[in-house]
């Protein structure tokens, strides 16, 4: 039997850095980049893997897949095509071996006791590197998919901790359980094998309202925000922090979210980053997300055209742009503003990644940001060709 581990232990709670680093959406077309500019994720499996095995070999710590059911339609029909996460974070372990590995998943389409039972298989075939991002619902199209109607937003997130009560116990109890709630019967609740971490794998949670910061405050180690300017970030990362000090006695991390478009110098990069977002931006699909995203979130505090600026740029993170010493200095004042690290993304991960290598890298350690760590082997294990199949 495979002996427990405390999650707190884990790749990304555990990090020796002082900023981490998650790559974010490369399961789905177009990645985090709402362009028609070549060189953005396919949402190709053996893409995905080459981009994570690059993560993985470059010390990034976590990956995170986006949850998606629908594109947001439009000429490039952005994430139009898309892994599901499960199955992607699966194989996507069995391919890595340092970075931990996100599932995001969204909490309506799935019952408690199957998710405890996949997390708990993720968690094993990764040897306790699986992560869960939960997303309450926001997408009322792609809830409605499932023959569902999509709750009030606070009711949402009461839903979800109510899940969250019965998978923990699931990932927990030896003994079968009865479990009678408001949204929730379930008789003779059980659950084996547990998952490798305890008490259970690493949480994320995304939120920007008051109900989704009370729910992460509860629930999540990891918090990934969203903000307008820079300088409002630091209050917005001391009351997620201290919310879960005071109310809950936990501590939990706060990410931001970074895009980078990073150049030898500013003049190129500033250059590189008018033609993604406004020579090759869909500017369509980007105001109807920002529209759909005001209808059912928390998001009157971001200025709209500026939001849709950011959500093409990299699903509203926020644009690093310039010189590798610019992009370097903005990692470090969302540092300084109280932020443990960030998801990140790029219109082409493999360029990216290679460049955060190579340029980045050492320029973080020298900011204090990261340390020098031990670089990874190359990867043992690859994925079969088409080609190397047979069919029967």
């Amino acid at each position: 039997m495979t002996d427990r581990i405390d999650h707190g232990a884990s790749r990304v709670l555990a990090s020796p850095n002082k900023f981490r680093l998650a790559a974010l959406g490369f399961n789905c077309s177009g990645g985090c980049s709402i362009t028609t500019a070549p060189g953005a994720a396919e949402a190709e499996w053996t893409e995905s893997v080459r981009i994570a095995q690059a993560a993985d070999t470059a010390n990034i710590e976590a990956i995170i897949p986006l949850g998606r059911w629908l594109g947001f339609g439009g000429d490039m029909n952005f994430n139009g095509r898309s892994f599901e996460t499960f199955a992607w974070a699966a194989g996507i372990a069995a391919l890595t071996q340092r970075a931990q590995v996100f599932s995001t998943f969204h909490v309506p389409t799935a019952h408690p006791v199957r998710v405890a039972k996949t997390i708990a298989t993720i968690d094993h075939i990764s040897n306790g590197r699986f992560g869960i991002n939960i997303v309450a619902g926001w997408n009322e199209e792609e809830i409605s998919m499932f023959g569902l109607t999509q709750r009030e937003h606070d009711e949402r997130y009461d839903y979800a901790d109510e899940f969250m009560d019965v998978l923990v116990r699931l990932c927990n109890e030896k003994e079968s359980f009865d479990y009678a709630g408001k949204y929730f019967n379930v008789p003779g609740a059980f659950s084996e094998p547990k998952p490798v971490q305890s008490p259970r794998p690493v949480v994320m949670g995304a939120a920007i309202s008051p109900k989704g910061h009370e729910f992460a405050a509860k629930h999540a180690d990891i918090n990934f925000i969203a903000f307008d300017e820079l300088s409002t970030a630091k209050q917005l990362v001391d009351n997620v922090k201290s919310l879960a000090r005071e109310k809950y006695g936990r501590e939990i991390i706060v990410f931001g979210m970074g895009a980078v478009i990073c150049a030898e110098t500013e003049k190129q990069a500033q250059k590189d980053y008018h033609y993604y977002v406004d020579e090759t931006g869909d500017w369509d699909t980007a105001y109807s997300m920002v529209d759909a995203m005001v209808k059912n979130e928390y998001t009157g505090q971001f200025e709209r055209e500026s939001l849709v600026r950011k959500m093409i740029g990299g699903w509203g993170a926020q644009p690093l742009v310039g010189s590798p010493e610019q992009v370097v200095d903005g990692m470090r004042q969302m540092s300084e503003a109280g932020m443990d690290g960030m998801t990140i993304s790029w219109v082409n991960y493999e360029e990216g990644i290679e460049q955060f290598r190579t340029e980045l890298m050492p320029l973080m350690i020298e900011a204090g940001l990261r340390v020098d760590e031990p670089p990874l082997e190359a990867p043992q294990l690859k994925p079969v060709a088409a080609s190397e199949t047979t069919r029967g």
